[in-house]
């Protein structure tokens, strides 16, 4: 099996690739994503997701990078990680009652023929109708600042959500079935 580098710091990436039984070691990227600007919010996830493959790329050879970056967006505005709690509070108030997209652009990217895959993947989210009391307690379990649209589906952010439409794993940060759709272009494949 080739060496498999996770470009990211998150728990949740790293969680569902151990989830999967993929062996794995953790290089973590750090873009600065201010530099990054594009009106369309797949390109940018794929944007972000192949320059944190490619920076993580040069420290190895002959392994296979992979590199994701989860935007949310709603009513084509990207909604990103809050930048307090107040603006958390305000994040979910706008995502209450409605549809909105997660976004995960991914990069697969083999340092040894240069070669890369980068695609995105949508699901679709939509929130409950949320009350003041659900918000502030949710802002005050800590877990709306480090996540994208201010919300983590995988723990207690669980009860915002009343629908999901597409690949849950996406929404947690790392779309698991284009994972290995794309790793088998690469000759990895984890059942053989």
């Amino acid at each position: 099996m080739r060496k498999i580098v996770l470009a990211s710091k998150s728990p949740r990436r790293k969680s569902l690739l151990k989830q999967i039984g993929i062996n794995f070691a953790v290089d973590v990227s750090e873009v600065d994503e201010k530099k990054f600007s594009h009106s369309n919010p797949v390109n940018l996830a794929k944007a972000l997701s192949f320059a944190k493959a490619k920076i993580i790329s040069k420290k190895h050879k002959n392994a296979l990078i992979i590199g994701a970056d989860t935007v949310v967006v709603l009513n084509r505005e990207i909604i990103g990680k809050p930048k307090s709690l107040k603006d958390a509070r305000e994040i979910l108030e706008k995502l209450s009652r409605k549809t909105h997209v997660v976004i995960t652009g991914l990069t697969v990217l083999d340092t040894k023929t240069k070669k890369h895959i980068t695609s995105a993947v949508k699901t679709k989210v939509k929130f409950k109708n949320l009350t003041k009391e659900e918000v502030n307690w949710y802002v005050k379990t800590g877990e709306p600042m480090d996540k994208a649209g201010g919300y983590g589906i995988q723990d207690k952010g669980a009860v915002l959500v009343e629908s999901v439409s597409g690949d849950y794993s996406n929404i947690v940060g790392l779309p698991i079935h284009k994972l290995l759709e794309n790793l088998k272009k690469f000759e990895v494949d984890i059942a053989s």
